[in-house]
């Protein structure tokens, strides 16, 4: 039996003394998980020279120093979307060897778990990506339909610093509720806690020092409304942690939260869990001491979660990559169109805005939608009047997401409505009470994310905030002064992941089950959202957005001081 002694978690790095007797065998080894890198691999954006104040660049700085560790070295996942140096390679180059497979060849990964983000950029991207890895991509409980195994590999066994360890990938199950199936046909994905019993006692046979889990899931159960416990939950890591026994230490990631910390198990062990939160801003470092007196085994163990904004690039990094940078920096700098005004997010949280109907114009030209279903996926993003570059692009819209054209009932379209605004605002009565469902702290962020704030373009209508939640919404027409009727069927533009259920619009607003969802997809784009914006922009090369105030909230005598109020506190202006 593994006894393992608990360390004070620690920021900076610690070490841990005890006295050496008889004949122990001692080893050592440091296990460093990345986790949830969205592509930020360059120690200068790109896009305008600056230093980042994070990056794969200072990553490998840090390692490279760390001569007198054995290190495992592994990442979590959801690394290929998000910048423009990975999209370039998933899209643009697709002969060429990708980026981010070398990058991580090049600083020595032992293996990665593949992440949802990374399945959103299609079977082309993530096959090929995997083929360019010199290690294992994990995922267990992401099965084949064709053979019923694991269409990555399940577990992986590694030997460093004279121990044999196990590592054991997952991937959140939640993935067919927010991609398109096209994505990962052929793949259904399991429940993270069945995989994991499924494979644990051949990973047992193998006698390894150590089993670590790397999973690509988060901590909190409850999120979206998820029932702990329950089958194929998306953020399962705790329960998996509790209810399989085998893990010395589970990392964990996709909900870019940070955890360093220990749980009991239902047989009474307990697990070290270490959650490295996204984009390369901290570096989970676990130190660990197995020592073997012939008595029995001790693991020590020592936790770090090393914030990388002081960390210097790597040099010896940035030239191996320098011509990659010099491509991608002419990619995205390239013009494609003059906007005459500035957009900002700011304002899509208060009612209608130039920024939303940008993204709702592109919707339903490309579509030829009724109207439109879109959200700010950003807080607080603000782009300046004057050229428009392929850059800007991915500040307008952040996901790999296509998009759908589907159909829904009028009152369909207003439960959609009812259940974004019941996300977004409070019931406002007399009394001072907030507007937006935010939490006070130093953050000041919303209580539910940007992405899932809906509004709709195309139709008129208002929502009542001196009403209670679910009677909120009244449409009066739509914009182009045709009649909107509840009994009547539409066509809506929405991007695949609200489309394929993501955000609990459809399924829980309108009461459209899962398995009903695939019957209200009428057309689906073969590019993403962002291909699609960026052919628009460039067909116009002068562009001017102005909102046409579709929507607005109410009352007025209510909300008027107190929206500015808001709005102040919120943006700091």
């Amino acid at each position: 039996m593994i006894k393992v002694l608990k360390n004070i978690f620690v920021v900076l790095l610690t070490l841990t003394l005890f006295s050496c007797s008889g004949n122990e065998q001692r080893h050592n080894i440091t296990i460093v998980a990345t986790t949830d890198v969205h592509g930020v691999i360059f120690g200068k954006d790109p896009s305008n020279g600056e230093q980042r104040e994070s990056s794969m660049s200072k990553i490998s700085s840090f390692l490279s120093r760390q001569q007198d560790r054995n290190i495992l070295l592994l990442d979590n996942g959801d690394n290929i979307q998000g910048t423009p140096e990975v999209y370039y390679y998933n899209f643009e180059d697709t002969e060429s060897k990708h980026l981010w497979p070398r990058v991580l060849n090049y600083i020595g990964y032992d293996a990665v778990t593949a992440g949802n983000h990374d399945i959103e950029a299609g079977h082309e991207v993530y096959d090929r990506i995997r083929d360019e890895y010199n290690f294992p991509m994990l995922a267990a409980n992401a099965i084949s339909t064709e053979t019923g195994e694991p269409y990555f590999e399940p577990y992986t066994i590694i030997r460093k610093g004279g121990l044999k360890i196990a590592v054991l990938g997952l991937i959140t199950p939640g993935v067919p509720g927010w991609l398109p199936e096209v994505l990962y046909e052929g793949i259904e994905f399991g429940d993270m806690t069945e995989a994991a019993a499924r494979w644990m006692p051949e990973i047992l046979e193998n006698e390894p020092d150590l089993v670590v889990g790397l999973f690509h899931a988060g901590w909190n159960e409850s999120y979206g409304g998820g029932e702990p416990g329950s089958f194929k939950n998306e953020n399962a890591s705790l329960s998996v942690a509790r209810r399989v026994d085998g893990f010395d230490i589970i990392f964990i990631g996709h909900d870019h939260d940070l955890m360093a910390d220990y749980i009991e198990t239902e047989s009474g062990d307990s697990v070290l869990i270490v959650d490295g939160g996204s984009h390369a801003r901290f570096l989970p470092l676990v130190d660990i001491e197995l020592i073997d007196s012939g008595q029995g085994r001790t693991i020590l163990l020592t936790r770090h979660l090393i914030k990388t904004d002081t960390l210097e690039t790597d040099q010896a990094f940035d030239k191996e990559f320098s011509k990659d940078f010099s491509l991608i920096e002419r990619y995205i700098n390239r013009e494609i169109a003059y906007l005459r005004n500035p957009i900002s997010t700011r304002e899509s949280f208060f009612g209608d805005s130039d920024f939303m109907d940008l993204i709702h114009s592109v919707q339903l030209e490309t579509t030829g939608a009724d109207l439109s279903f879109a959200a700010p996926l950003s807080f607080d993003v603000s782009i300046d009047s004057g050229q428009l570059y392929v850059a800007d692009m991915f500040d307008l819209y952040r996901y790999e997401n296509m998009l759908y054209t589907i159909k829904l009932k009028g009152s369909e379209i207003d439960d959609y409505l009812e259940y974004s605004a019941a996300l977004w605002f409070n019931t406002i009565d007399g009394k001072d009470s907030r507007i937006l469902k935010y939490r006070d702290d130093s953050t000041n962020f919303l209580l539910n994310r940007s992405y899932n704030f809906d509004s709709a373009e195309g139709i008129n209508y208002t929502v009542d905030l001196s009403k209670t939640e679910g009677n909120r919404v009244e449409i009066s027409a739509f914009t182009n002064g045709m009649t909107f009727c509840n009994d009547s069927v539409y066509t809506v533009a929405v991007n695949s992941y609200r489309g394929s259920g993501g955000g609990g619009h459809l399924t829980r607003g309108c009461s459209i089950s899962e398995k009903d969802l695939s019957g209200r997809l009428l057309e689906s784009t073969s590019k993403d959202l962002r291909y699609y914006m960026m052919k628009w922009i460039e067909s116009n090369d002068t562009i001017e957005i102005r909102n046409n105030n579709n929507w607005r909230l109410e009352p007025k005598k209510l909300l008027g001081e107190r929206m500015q109020k808001e709005y102040s506190y919120l943006f700091n202006k």
